[in-house]
């Protein structure tokens, strides 16, 4: 094995994990806080039931593209050299403290570091319509059910309720692997043969297990802070708002965003509109919640640009 190959194998496979260990807090968060009692396992052949069909479909239906066209302005380097390989192992850095940084920026950036601009647009408009919409329809529409969800989540739910969270929870993953796949395949020829496909899917799929058997790590503190969030019922609304908000984004354009400032918009647009109904924290409280994630977020992005800056000087 050469080189570059191995470069190649092993940004794959850390890509893998990095982005699927600290993006678990949007999209499986929920649905393994919720899920506690239930064997991993169990959780495990759900999540990669739903991968499988998402990048086999995805390779069928594009000739092979299993990003679903996001990589069109991200060719893939002639020279493989080892600073594509660094952004996801400083990934896997950040993601061991707890950080909720953006996968998008971090490793797509080294790649085309000129899409930047484009993807932090996106980004911020979908962390600004995420904290909108869900305030307003937790504050308008749902708050009755919240207040009842608060006052009755040490309640057994209805079987109803555990099996609708398994289709919000099936079509958030799906949503969010369309968006972030891109991330990962970043690291693999843009059309790819049917064995490189198998294989990857055999690989993240092993990895998935190892993430889901620790129930998620440290990221998932981001997810626990939040009010009521192990309830079933309450983990199905996120879920849903999250998954639509990705959906309507996803057609926009085909420019990478950040599913993680999305996702922490969603979370603070609840939050806010919990706190204002339930006033179980002050606004105080609240404000140091939602503004933490964003901090450590923003972290995640100076760090993004200064990879995007820097790394190409190095290998020069």
């Amino acid at each position: 094995m050469d080189l570059q190959l191995a470069l190649i194998i092993c940004g794959f496979l850390l890509a893998a994990y990095s982005t699927v260990a600290n993006d678990s807090i949007q999209t499986v968060g929920t649905f393994l806080s919720s899920n506690a009692h239930r064997p991993w396992w169990l959780l495990w052949i759900f999540i990669s039931g739903i991968l499988c069909i998402v990048l086999l479909y995805g390779w069928h239906t594009n000739d092979g593209d299993v990003a679903y066209g996001r990589l069109e302005k991200y060719p893939f380097p002639e020279d493989f050299s080892w600073i594509y390989v660094l952004a996801p192992l400083i990934l896997l850095g950040l993601t061991k403290f707890g950080y909720p940084v953006s996968t998008t920026f971090l490793i797509l950036t080294v790649f085309a570091p000129k899409n930047l601009g484009a993807m932090l647009i996106k980004s911020l408009s979908g962390y600004a319509v995420a904290i909108i919409v869900t305030f307003l329809i937790v504050f308008f529409v749902t708050r009755a059910l919240e207040k009842k969800f608060a006052a009755t989540n040490k309640e057994k739910p209805p079987v109803h309720w555990v099996i609708f969270q398994w289709f919000s929870t099936a079509f958030l993953w799906s949503q969010w692997l369309i968006q972030d796949l891109a991330n990962i395949y970043v690291f693999l020829p843009r059309n790819l043969e049917f064995h490189y496909l198998i294989l990857s899917l055999v690989l993240m799929i092993c990895l998935q297990g190892v993430l889901l058997y620790f129930r998620g790590g440290k990221i998932q503190k981001v997810v626990l802070s939040k009010t009521n969030v192990t309830d079933i019922r309450s983990a199905c609304i996120i879920d849903l708002l999250f998954g639509i908000i990705l959906f309507i984004f996803k057609n926009l354009s085909n420019i990478p965003m950040s599913t993680t400032w999305v996702f922490l918009g969603v979370l603070a647009g609840r939050e806010l509109a919990l706190t204002l109904l339930l006033k179980h924290r002050g606004m105080k409280g609240i404000g140091k919640n939602i503004g933490s994630d964003a901090f450590k977020a923003i972290i995640g992005l100076i760090i993004s640009v200064l990879i995007a800056l820097l790394l190409p000087k190095l290998a020069a």
